[in-house]
C-alpha cells in the first residue's frame, strides 16, 4: 500500500508506557461463587460471554468487578518498525475520514470522525478496561478505536497474515462498527441482547463491517499495490470464527458464532469491493443461511 508522505489523522492518541491495572476488587467473589457453582467450565464460559459483551459495547466489566483501575506512565521507546506501524496507521484512519465524510455527506449526513487509540497491554476505555489479548476493538460508549500494535505480529506469526493491508483491513473493519454506532445499527442490534438468537445478530453486524472494509478498499484503490486485496482477504480467512475455533479447540460449533465464517467474512469483504455502495451491504434484510 502507498501510504508514506500522505497525511496522517489528527485523531490518534499515543497511550504506549502507560500501564493500567485494576486493583482488587469484587472480581475475586465473583469468580469464587462460579466456581463453587459450576466449577472451572463455569469460569471459562463466564468469561467468554463477559469478552463477548464487552467488545460489543453492551457491558462494562468494571460495573461487576469493583476495584479501580489505576495508570502508570513509564518511559517507552518504541523500535523503528513499531513506530512505522503508528505511522501507516495514522495514515489508514485518514483515509477512513476523507471517504466516509464523503459518503456520509453525499446522503445528507455528517459524519464524526472517530478517535484511534495506541496502547501497550492495557487501557482504560469507555467501556471498560481493554486489553491487548482482545486484540484491535472499537468502543461504542467513547467512539473510539483500540490497537496494540504488537497484535499485527499475532496476525502474521499466528493467522498467517502479514502484509500492511491485511493490517490496514484490520482498522477499516472497527471504522466499519464506527459507521454502524453512526447510523444506529449497532444499537438496534444490543436491543436483540438477551434473545436466542443474538449471537447471530453478532454475526451479521459483524460481516457488515466487513462489507464496508470493502467499500473503503474499493476508494482507496488508487494507493493499493499488487496483492494488497489479497492480503486482506488472506486476513478475513484467518479471523472467522469455523478457522478460530478449529484452531483453538479442534472443532467448529456454528450456533456459538459471533463473527461469521471465513467464507462468510471474505465474500462480503468482497462485496464491499466491487460495489462500492453503502446500500448494498444490509446484512439485516436476508435469511441467516443466506449470509
Amino acid at each position: 500500500m502507498k501510504w508514506k508522505g500522505r497525511r496522517s489523522s489528527s485523531n490518534v492518541s499515543d497511550r504506549r508506557g502507560q500501564v493500567s491495572t485494576r486493583s482488587a476488587g469484587g472480581a475475586g467473589m465473583l469468580l469464587g461463587l462460579v466456581s463453587r457453582t459450576f466449577g472451572l467450565k463455569g469460569i471459562i464460559v463466564a468469561v467468554v460471554l463477559v469478552g463477548v459483551l464487552w467488545m460489543s459495547g453492551l457491558v462494562d466489566p468494571s460495573a461487576f468487578l469493583g476495584g479501580s483501575v489505576q495508570t502508570t506512565q513509564q518511559d517507552y521507546q518504541p523500535t523503528p518498525e513499531e513506530q512505522e506501524r503508528f505511522e501507516f496507521v495514522s495514515v489508514v484512519l485518514a483515509d477512513t475520514e476523507d471517504i466516509w465524510s464523503r459518503e456520509f455527506s453525499a446522503r445528507g449526513m455528517q459524519y464524526r470522525e472517530p478517535e484511534l487509540v495506541i496502547y501497550t497491554r492495557a487501557t482504560q476505555t469507555g467501556c471498560g478496561l481493554g486489553q491487548a489479548q482482545m486484540g484491535p476493538f472499537y468502543c461504542p460508549a467513547d467512539e473510539t478505536v483500540y490497537v496494540d500494535l504488537s497484535f499485527y505480529d499475532e496476525l502474521e506469526r499466528t493467522f498467517q497474515a502479514p502484509g500492511d493491508f491485511a493490517q490496514a483491513y484490520v482498522i477499516a473493519h472497527e471504522v466499519g462498527h464506527h459507521v454502524q454506532n453512526l447510523l444506529g445499527t449497532s444499537e438496534k442490534v444490543n436491543r436483540m441482547r438477551g434473545q436466542p438468537d443474538f449471537n447471530q445478530w453478532s454475526v451479521r453486524l459483524e460481516l457488515q463491517a466487513d462489507f464496508y472494509a470493502g467499500v473503503w478498499a474499493r476508494q482507496n484503490r488508487q494507493y493499493l499495490d499488487r496483492g494488497d486485496i489479497e492480503e486482506a482477504m488472506t486476513a478475513a480467512n484467518a479471523i472467522g470464527d469455523d478457522a478460530i475455533q478449529g484452531r483453538m479447540q479442534g472443532k467448529v460449533v456454528p450456533h456459538t458464532f459471533t463473527h461469521g465464517t471465513s467464507e462468510q467474512r471474505m465474500r462480503w469483504f468482497n462485496k464491499g469491493l466491487k460495489t462500492g455502495r453503502m446500500e448494498d451491504g444490509n446484512t439485516f434484510e436476508m435469511a441467516y443461511k443466506q449470509l
